[in-house]
């Protein structure tokens, strides 16, 4: 028997079903989304994509559940818990690049509002309208279905080089983004109060910390959801709402998966799953929603205040 005995700190997890069917959900997701927005392929049902959608989320339910009695049967030693952890950062710095991505996008179109595309002069003088689509790679579509070689073309002439865009009126910075600004801020003290707790082994400033979290959680998703609700302008129509709405949408998309997060965590607590020495779950929970605040800081000063400089602010 000693022979068979671990004889190291890592876990070696037992063979699972769970990436096959995570796998299937995910491929069943990309179909279901092509079939969606396409109008030749069975008149955009969604069912499809709805199929995948709950394949992955009992995937991640069932793998989820499994490390947290992995946790409890003891397999999270130091070694494994460290490596969670490594696990998490590189979780969260793909996140920033995510993140990186949208911002990238929004001071593309501010800093550089002509390369979004519009007239086209030709060498001759006249006028072909058109979208330089792909300015990067230098083609432009349009001109080739013209008959027209890239060297006939003598240069563009680009949209509205304001930023926003003439006619666009934005949302007032020091009011509803303000009031996320200070929501956010104090759900991160209230999350750091919980997790001091934990390690002092107060159960009950655990448990209160975490309430008060999730609570602010809600409450910021609520004013984003009426700031939404009453914006004066729309995500089509404008490069400005494109990016307005992908980057702050996105984030509130991450509040709510952070809130959950915490819900479960909450859930954890009550359970008695958290130890001092032995908390990952809550942990990563807790670092999530740094960097969720962290990222709407950047936000706000961008976008809101910014953004909002030299424009007409909605009332």
């Amino acid at each position: 028997m000693s022979g068979h005995a671990q004889q190291h700190d890592y876990h070696l997890v037992d063979p699972s079903y769970l990436p096959l069917v995570g796998s299937v959900g995910a491929f069943t997701m990309a179909l279901g989304g092509l079939i969606w927005i396409r109008d030749d392929l069975f008149s955009n049902t969604p069912l499809v994509f709805v199929a995948g959608l709950l394949i992955v989320l009992y995937t991640m339910f069932d793998w989820w559940t499994t490390v947290v009695r992995e946790a409890g049967q003891g397999h999270h030693t130091p070694v494994v818990q460290l490596h969670m952890r490594y696990g998490m950062m590189m979780f969260i710095a793909s996140e920033v690049m995510f993140f990186v991505a949208w911002f990238w996008a929004y001071f593309g179109a501010a800093l550089y509002p002509e390369a979004g595309g519009a007239a086209i002069i030709l060498a001759d003088g006249s006028q072909m309208v058109g979208e330089v689509t792909n300015y990067v790679s230098g083609t432009i579509p349009g001109i080739v279905d013209a008959g027209l070689e890239h060297g006939q073309i003598a240069r563009a002439v680009f949209g509205d080089s304001t930023w926003p865009p003439a006619g666009i009126e934005v949302l007032a910075p020091w009011h509803y983004p303000l009031y996320n600004t200070v929501i956010l801020l104090a759900s991160g003290t209230t999350v750091t109060w919980a997790h001091h707790a934990l390690i002092e082994g107060d159960r009950k400033g655990l448990i209160a910390g975490l309430w008060l979290t999730v609570m602010l959680g809600l409450i910021f998703t609520g004013v984003q959801a009426y700031e939404y609700a009453t914006a004066p302008f729309a995500f089509a129509g404008s490069i400005y709402g494109s990016t307005f709405f992908m980057a702050t949408g996105f984030h509130g998309f991450h509040v709510i998966i952070g809130t959950i997060f915490l819900i479960v965590c909450l859930f954890r607590s009550y359970a008695g799953h958290f130890k001092p020495e032995q908390h990952f779950g809550f942990e990563a929970a807790a670092w999530y929603w740094h960097f969720v605040d962290v990222v709407w800081l950047f936000l706000f000063a961008s976008i809101y205040v910014w953004g909002s400089m030299n424009a007409v602010i909605a009332h």
